[in-house]
């Protein structure tokens, strides 16, 4: 029998505990850990509330929490209520899920003001974060700048600018859709430090910018490249910048205007105690395709600033740490013996939900390969023991079921879920 612990419930824990039953049947037990009382990670706070088909992949993963030899240990920190050390000690493997739930950092003057946002707090917000409940963006500007050029910028600025109708049959929570019902934004700008053609941004995403009751996104025709130059992106980048082309042509006829700026590098952000302006600085693509500034600038009315410029892992003690790409230091999982790392925590906030399923395979190859079935460890009793001396809460899958219950039933007209955002409020939903 093999014993694996996972850290982390997002789609990389539940794909690597999929895996680990493929590779080894029914000779192996997988605990997946993690420190909030609900599972699912990036797919309950992540996924943009209005993006409910995303979601549905919980259920697969319902499907192998509810299997006999995968169990869900919730509200239970690692690195508090359990060391890496412990679990090493009592797992054959375990593996570090934890995604990249931290904001990385703008690194300019002024990224401190009031009015400053990263994004993982920001969708956090309006997802149910615990974390975050109590974020209460500035929202009474006429002008917020949303820093980024993939998906999540686009999401940050879709929701800014969409009415309370259009939430409907999403699961936005309740003191977010209010909070974002008082918003006076006239312009949202979407800074991206290179050009239409160097954009992260998919077709769908884009797309559906142009479908907004009351916004309407604009592109400079001066920023888009000549349209042969198209050929050659591949097929979905095409896609996106023929969106791009399209919105070029769109007239201005709605109160707020989604307005991207192309090659525009955030310098400064500036203010008498809250944010006031951005100072941007005019950039060109060099030859190896990277953005250099070329000395223009100007400045850009703000009262809140959102940075969707990429996420970073939160070191945990015991486990080495690659601070200069923020992430677990590992080779190609392997951060050492016994101790692994897959999606995000592995390689960065790069890919989809599903780049993550041939990660967790190959986890398990790994796993299979480094350890065998006989060590004598004794996994999941052990834990047991170690969790009931310290007095730590355990909430299982069984108890999630509950609260996801509760949620559902407190839910507004139309709405899948009212999602509950305190911990505390989630533990007393059990009964």
């Amino acid at each position: 029998m093999r014993h694996v612990a996972i850290i982390g419930s997002g789609p990389a824990g539940y794909y690597t505990a999929e895996a680990c039953q493929k590779q080894f049947g029914d000779a192996v037990r997988v605990d997946i850990i993690d420190r909030l009382p609900v599972p699912y990670g990036l797919i309950r706070t992540g996924v943009a509330p209005d993006h409910q088909s995303i979601k549905g992949v919980s259920r697969r993963y319902e499907a192998t929490a509810l299997s006999d030899n995968v169990r869900f240990v919730g509200n239970v920190t690692v690195g508090t209520d359990v060391s890496i050390p412990e679990l090493l000690a009592l797992y054959d493997a375990v593996v570090m899920a934890t995604g990249a739930p931290a904001d990385r950092p703008l690194g300019i003057p002024g990224d401190d003001l009031p009015g400053v946002v990263g994004s993982a707090a920001f969708v956090g917000w309006y997802n149910g974060h615990p974390d975050f409940a109590d974020l209460a963006p500035v929202l009474s500007g006429t002008s917020a700048v949303v820093v980024g050029a993939g998906n999540v910028a686009l999401d940050v600025a879709r929701i800014l600018a969409k009415t309370g109708e259009e939430f409907a049959g999403s699961d936005i929570v309740g003191h977010a859709l209010d909070h974002l019902g008082t918003a006076a934004h006239e312009t949202i700008t979407v800074l991206a430090r290179r050009g239409p053609h160097q954009i992260a941004m998919t077709p769908k995403e884009l797309g559906e910018l142009g479908h907004l009751s009351r916004a309407v996104p604009r592109v400079d025709p001066t920023d888009l490249p000549p349209e042969a130059d198209d050929a050659a992106l591949d097929p979905g980048l095409r896609k996106s910048v023929t969106h791009l082309r399209s919105f070029a042509t769109l007239p201005d006829a709605k109160p707020i205007t989604i307005d991207f700026d192309f090659y525009a590098m955030p310098v400064a952000i500036e203010g008498d105690g809250k944010v006031e302006r951005v100072i941007v600085e005019r950039t060109a693509i060099g030859a190896n395709g990277g953005a250099h500034g070329t000395g223009e600038t100007y400045a850009i009315p703000a009262a809140l600033v959102v940075s969707c410029i990429g996420y970073r892992t939160p070191p945990i003690e015991g486990v080495p740490y690659d601070a200069k790409l923020g992430r677990f230091a590992n080779d190609q999982g392997r951060i050492g013996p016994g101790l692994y790392a897959v999606g995000w925590a592995r390689r960065g906030p790069t890919g989809t939900i599903g780049t993550n399923r041939p990660d967790g395979f190959m986890m398990a190859e790994q796993i299979a390969a480094d350890t065998s079935d006989d060590s004598g460890k004794v996994g999941r009793p052990g834990l047991d023991t170690l969790l009931a001396e310290r007095g730590t809460d355990v909430v299982t899958f069984r108890d999630w079921q509950k609260i996801e219950a509760a949620e559902i039933a407190a839910a507004r007209d139309g709405s899948p879920r009212e999602k509950f955002t305190s911990i505390d409020a989630m533990l007393a939903a059990r009964g």
